[in-house]
């Protein structure tokens, strides 16, 4: 397989969390032009990725399911399977932010923010490499990091320390599963329009001290992941393993 034919994601089935809308909807409507069916996996109705994902002329299903609650990853995967066929891409998109000064941030915003952001990542995580190894299947995890995975970050300790762990939790599983050809990488969006930034954007001095420190001058727009996200999931990056691909407009290198 040579030039664009490595970036051909046909017969391929991506599980996309997250998938109601923001960074979750746009990659899994760009898995589906590169080919891929797609699982679309949230707590919320996907109608919207769902209808682009028909309009490209790929297969999709929607799963409603919260994986920041034990025990359903499993269950959810198992659906996948039945309904779609056996999955082959999985983006760990989904996460939640909870602002607050670190005196006043409370046990239970620190555990719903790490439930969903780290718990449901190794939930199912664990899940798709153990339906890939039994069934001697080759895999792609790709997980959904952030610039608060190298910086700290302000009023955010849970979101911050959720995506630092997932940056450590990429590296340890693709140090075991690659020998067993399951590619595990992430993705660490920069600044990007989401509703978890809406209130930075909304904040005016904030949203002027952001811009000022981007080199690409712009906030970044969900579809600016799409082409990472099926570079990892392709062919092309078959000799990738361990690796965070920074999509910041420049940012970390400020």
């Amino acid at each position: 397989m040579t030039g664009l034919q490595q970036f051909d994601l046909s017969g391929q089935v991506a599980v996309v969390t997250g998938a109601s809308r923001g960074i979750g909807a746009a990659l899994a409507v760009g898995l589906a032009e590169a080919g891929a069916d797609v699982a679309l996996l949230a707590r919320s109705e996907c109608d919207a990725a769902s209808a682009a994902i028909a309009a490209v002329g790929r297969r999709r299903i929607q799963v409603k399911v919260d994986i920041g609650k034990p025990g359903v990853c499993a269950a959810a995967l198992a659906q996948v399977e039945t309904d779609l066929g056996p999955p082959t891409i999985l983006v760990n998109n989904a996460g939640i932010i909870r602002r607050a000064d670190f005196e006043d941030y409370s046990r239970q915003d620190w555990d719903d923010v790490m439930a969903v952001n780290l718990d449901g990542v190794f939930d199912l995580s664990q899940a798709f490499a153990r339906s890939c190894l039994h069934a001697g299947r080759k895999g792609r995890i790709i997980n959904i990091a952030s610039m608060l995975s190298f910086q700290g970050g302000v009023r955010v300790a849970a979101y911050t320390a959720s995506k630092s762990a997932l940056l450590g939790l990429t590296r340890a599983l693709a140090n075991e599963l690659a020998p067993q050809g399951i590619n595990v990488n992430a993705i660490a969006p920069g600044y990007i329009a989401t509703d978890n930034t809406a209130p930075l954007r909304a904040d005016e001095a904030r949203n002027a001290s952001i811009l000022d420190r981007i080199p690409a001058g712009r906030w970044g727009d969900p579809t600016d992941l799409v082409g990472a996200a099926v570079f990892l999931a392709s062919p092309a990056a078959a000799y990738v393993h361990g690796t965070v691909l920074a999509v910041d407009g420049g940012w970390l290198a400020r």
